[in-house]
């Protein structure tokens, strides 16, 4: 995983003091694979063309439990694409053979038949060469670190030894494969409409010790700790927004980077004098009771980090924590959705 979307969800999972009891998942990379397997123990393992050809990946996604099947899906690289080329059929290849054409699914995606899905994780973990053919140039699987990640996948889901295992197969009897865990609910409470206004400066400077004091250390929101000249007009405001009779929120803009902001967050009494409650520092936007993170993990935006924290009538919990994966320059906006945390999150009650 690309470091700077580790460390834009490191600041979103370790440093929100809401979410310290929510356990976010496992993730592993080497070489050209990685894999993430959520809260609730499904994993997902990612799958790369060489990173000096940039043709394809594939994604191998399996839920936890005896018994469950494997699903393997495929996207072709296009970030370099022409536009107006009409959509590639696709069929596997292994070690030259084929292996029939690959079934379509939406958003320019094939999805292997579970025969094909079998044969290429038998050929991937091993000497086997796996190839995608019907683009303008054939994507060639990479098998560098495919079966370190294949055996971490096994590991998270308790598979290692059993027959249905995608490394080291085995007679372990399939009912000792560790079971699914059940996904955090949210119940979301409604948020009072309201418009938001930027503190006085007496205000932030009665309220900026506790905000301060309220983080992990004090130079976790450089912003607002020792503000610099804005570059927007507003930049350096301190902003509180509505929620409900009783609470408010409290934002502040904590750190810029070359393409990346991070906006610190805290839940404070209607009339400013309690304790800040802390949530992030490295947040992107606040809408309709939902404090939202969205980072790249470089310039041309091939691999972007999100989290987001829902209002619950108390605290703003963390709903969600993912990755595209690794930055490979296959396609704009992120390869495919890696989550690390999920949860089920119940509308809103009137």
């Amino acid at each position: 995983m690309n470091s700077g979307i580790r460390a834009a969800l490191m600041m979103a999972a370790t440093l929100s003091a809401s979410a310290l009891a929510e356990q976010s998942g496992i993730s592993f990379d080497h070489k050209d694979w990685e894999v993430v397997c959520d809260n609730t123990l499904t994993c997902r393992a990612a799958g790369y063309s060489a990173e000096e050809e940039a043709s394809g990946s594939v994604l191998i996604t399996r839920k936890a439990g005896p018994d469950e099947p494997i699903s393997v899906d495929v996207v072709l690289a296009e970030m370099d694409a022409d536009e107006t080329a009409p959509q590639a059929a696709l069929s596997l290849w292994i070690d030259d053979k084929s292996q029939g054409e690959i079934a379509t699914e939406d958003n320019d995606t094939w999805r292997l038949s579970d025969a094909q899905a079998h044969s290429m994780i038998d050929a991937v973990k091993g000497s086997g060469k796996v190839e995608f053919k019907g683009a303008a140039k054939p994507f060639v699987l990479s098998s560098d670190g495919a079966y370190a990640v294949l055996l971490k996948f096994d590991d998270v889901q308790g598979r290692v030894g059993t027959p249905g295992a995608l490394s080291k197969k085995g007679d372990k009897a399939e009912n000792t494969v560790t079971p699914a865990v059940a996904a955090p609910v949210i119940q979301a409470a409604k948020v009072e409409s309201g418009e938001d206004r930027a503190l006085t400066a007496a205000e932030v400077n009665a309220l900026k010790p506790r905000l301060l004091a309220a983080l992990p250390n004090n130079n976790e929101c450089e912003g607002l700790a020792s503000p610099q000249e804005p570059v927007i007009d507003g930049d350096n405001d301190v902003t509180l927004t509505p929620l409900d009779r009783k609470h408010v929120l409290i934002s502040a803009l904590c750190w810029r980077g070359a393409y990346n902001e991070g906006y610190g967050y805290w839940v404070l009494d209607k009339a400013l004098k309690g304790n800040p409650q802390f949530i992030t520092n490295a947040a992107s936007d606040y809408a309709d009771g939902i404090i939202s993170l969205g980072q790249r993990g470089r310039g041309i935006g091939d691999c972007w980090a999100s989290a987001e924290w829902v209002w619950d009538g108390e605290t703003f919990r963390k709903s969600s924590e993912s990755t595209t994966g690794m930055c490979r320059y296959i396609r704009a906006g992120g390869t495919w959705d890696l989550p690390e945390f999920v949860t089920e999150v119940k509308e809103v009650k009137y």
